[in-house]
């Protein structure tokens, strides 16, 4: 900040102060303030930080460890759909595309969210056992976004995290489901897919 647009932000503070030191009018010294070039301005969230021009966007597809027929289309078209949704920048394939979002999954994992202990009798002899009823599902990747024009790599971070749980699928009598397990783990999968593309708009976009 320069002398000239200190000592003008100085003034136009002393003025909206009262002879007892509380502000007055305090909705119209934030509204100076933010047009007076006092370092202090709003900016739509749906606009690229630091004044990045964007004008269009690719998100290839996202490589992973998964043996799951149609796994990384899916993960893929849920952040692509989640990201659009709340970003104006419109897609654009990778060759034309202004920037691209490289994601790679390193890791897809399951675990148990707790146990339960279980005992059942059969001919007279009793066995104890553990069940769990829902597990957490969790990812890793790896992101970047990277300018085509210039080659420059405007953000990147490894080993982001996400987890959500989902319940094991059962039927009337209490049998295990597998196929209801199966889609409760695609829902979960989605659910951190929609995560990971607010973290993704989040480093891209800026709030303030």
């Amino acid at each position: 900040m320069n002398a000239y647009i200190r000592i003008r932000c100085h003034r136009l503070i002393k003025i909206m102060y009262g002879q007892n030191g509380k502000f007055r009018w305090l909705s119209i010294l934030l509204l100076v303030l933010s047009t007076t070039g006092c370092g202090y301005h709003l900016q739509a969230t749906d606009k690229p930080m630091g004044g990045l021009q964007i004008d269009s966007l690719s998100i290839p597809l996202m490589a992973s460890p998964s043996s799951s027929l149609g796994f990384e289309g899916y993960f893929t078209e849920v952040i692509r759909r989640e990201f659009l949704s709340q970003s104006k920048i419109p897609f654009a394939s990778k060759d034309k595309a202004a920037a691209v979002l490289i994601g790679h999954v390193r890791e897809i994992r399951t675990e148990p969210v707790g146990y339960r202990s279980t005992s059942k009798t059969v001919k007279g002899r009793t066995y104890n056992y553990e069940t769990t009823s829902s597990r957490w599902l969790i990812m890793r990747l790896d992101a970047k976004l990277l300018d085509k024009k210039t080659g420059k790599i405007i953000w990147a971070e490894k080993s982001m995290v996400e987890r959500v749980t989902y319940n094991l699928g059962t039927d009337s009598t209490g049998t295990p489901d597998p196929l209801k397990t199966r889609y409760n783990q695609k829902k979960a999968t989605e659910k951190i897919a929609q995560l990971f593309a607010q973290r993704f708009y989040l480093k891209t976009m800026e709030r303030f």
